[in-house]
């Protein structure tokens, strides 16, 4: 019997097409990558908690982007502005402690700012979609 190759073609999924998703996304996986060096006793701690709050803003905007109308979509949005406000302190306690170096710091914090324009960018469109229905 012969083998036969699957056509693996990964369609896109709807909350991709957002750019506040993708930032997301990006800013999230720097996230976990620069936690890997943090100390082993905060891995249930700080890490955990960065990691959590990372994956909450894109999980909220794929989540909202699958919900009913305007109004739960907003809703979602505005639980990812609030974690991307937690991490905002999280970067910043994590400088404090020593566990992220000022260009890291750095880093993360224009990703996270990025991230934040854009979601609220999407937050302000999808607000005037709820004023229009």
């Amino acid at each position: 019997m012969a083998t036969r190759e699957r056509n693996t073609v990964r369609l896109q999924q709807p909350y991709e097409r957002f750019q506040a998703w993708v930032a997301a996304h990006e800013l999230e996986l720097r996230v976990y990558h620069l936690t890997r060096t943090w100390p082993p006793e905060e891995r249930w701690g700080l890490v955990s908690q960065a990691r959590r709050a990372g994956f909450s803003v894109a999980a909220n905007i794929c989540e909202g982007s699958a919900r009913s109308g305007p109004r739960e979509f907003r809703r979602f949005l505005g639980l990812s502005l609030g974690s991307l406000a937690e991490l905002s302190y999280i970067f910043r306690l994590a400088r404090d402690l020593g566990y992220l170096r000022a260009d890291e710091g750095t880093e993360l914090e224009i990703l996270r700012d990025h991230t934040h324009r854009l979601t609220w960018g999407l937050y302000r469109a999808v607000s005037n979609r709820v004023r229009q229905a």
